[in-house]
């Protein structure tokens, strides 16, 4: 087993970084942030994510499909969640 003393340390040190990396401002273009506060999935991907969801409550997907609609559910959070900081650097709602 590791020593407790040194894996809190590196926790911390990992934490404070974390904290440093996030409370960091950069400088980007507004038209760049709108655009990113403007992300979906492309139409046809957003279809396949709603009919395997579709398909999902309805007992009917196979392994395979099942790992595509955990992909695209991910994918589709992600996208959410960067256009959500998008728009909330420019203080809109989403």
């Amino acid at each position: 087993m590791g020593d407790v003393r040194t894996n809190s340390i590196v926790d911390r040190h990992a934490a404070a970084s974390y904290d440093d990396r996030m409370n960091s401002t950069i400088a980007a273009p507004v038209d760049w942030v709108e655009a990113v506060g403007k992300l979906h999935l492309p139409s046809k991907a957003d279809r396949r994510l709603q009919e395997l969801m579709d398909r999902n409550n309805e007992g009917l997907l196979p392994p395979a499909e099942k790992e595509e609609l955990e992909a695209l559910a991910e994918l589709s959070e992600r996208l959410s969640l960067v256009r959500g900081e998008a728009l909330q650097i420019l203080g809109k709602r989403p």
